[in-house]
């Protein structure tokens, strides 16, 4: 996990001393702003940040999200300021927030730090990224022990969602598909370490990327047992050349997820638990082969 944040140079001036803010390993420009008061007003550019900070108990401290952000029920009420590649700069700006949260390939902290708004930048790509976002997090907003509790919290329900899948589907081969073109979620993303922890094997190596676009024909020459995806892209499935072949097609060994059940599963975030879940359930639910 990377963790990015600078300062404007007038903000050094606010600094109290060098070891105050040792713990996010740099100067940051929120750890500066900090100095002067704690975080109240919170704008969030991840679906995965903004549940994160709900889940540390924050939600209230919120002013403005990503147009993505959807859970829990109550941001969606929240003034949205954009997504990942038009992130709206003034409009946040307008929200006075004293802490802003972006996800890794944002464009935004640049400028929002030019202007001396304080950011915070995490990359999630792994379970053990998601991990340590959440007690930074924690430790900036002050959560510490909350945030200590749910990452113990997202572990006993990874363990108890594997320990709750069929002895029958342990071991079977998958593939998991989160996009069109088709997108793959590979064994090194955080996705396929979900899959993985419940005794599922992907049939896509990570020496392709995390989200790798492949080659349809990559199915023909590794035939999963199961498919797991977005029922939206997946809805045809037959129709790809070859795919019709697939045992998990001519099984029926599908698990087609809605909007709803997608976004839990792609948001690395405080529900990666409840994910699982969500998957063991689905799998349960197939025909017998």
């Amino acid at each position: 996990m990377l963790l990015r944040s600078s300062a404007p140079p007038s903000a050094l001036r606010l600094l109290p001393s060098v070891s105050a803010f040792a713990v996010l390993g740099l100067f940051s420009s929120f750890a500066m702003a900090q100095a002067v008061q704690p975080v109240s007003r919170i704008v969030t550019l991840s679906p995965s940040l903004t549940e994160a900070v709900c889940a540390l108990g924050r939600c209230a401290q919120l002013v403005g999200t990503d147009r993505y952000s959807t859970w829990p029920n109550s941001v969606q009420v929240l003034p949205k300021v954009g997504g990942l590649e038009d992130a709206q700069i003034e409009r946040i700006v307008t929200l006075r927030p004293n802490l802003v949260l972006l996800g890794p390939r944002s464009r935004a902290g640049e400028r929002l730090q030019s202007l001396g708004v304080p950011v915070m930048t995490f990359d999630a790509r792994t379970h053990a990224d998601l991990k340590r976002m959440l007690l930074k997090l924690g430790d900036a907003l002050g959560e510490p022990t909350r945030a200590a509790e749910l990452v113990a919290r997202i572990d006993a329900e990874m363990d108890a969602a594997a320990g709750r899948l069929p002895a029958a589907l342990r071991g079977r081969t998958v593939y998991v598909e989160v996009g069109p073109a088709p997108t793959a979620a590979s064994d090194k993303s955080f996705i396929g370490e979900t899959v993985a922890r419940l005794g599922l094997v992907n049939v896509v190596g990570g020496e392709l990327g995390l989200f790798p676009k492949i080659n349809p024909e990559l199915l023909l020459r590794r035939p999963p047992d199961l498919i797991i995806g977005p029922r939206a892209t997946l809805a045809n499935l037959a129709d790809r050349p070859g795919w019709s072949t697939l045992p998990a097609v001519r099984q029926q060994q599908l698990c087609l997820l809605d909007t709803e059940r997608m976004d839990l599963l792609s948001r690395p975030g405080p529900r990666l638990g409840e994910a699982a879940q969500m998957l063991v359930e689905c799998l349960k639910a197939l025909p017998p082969r």
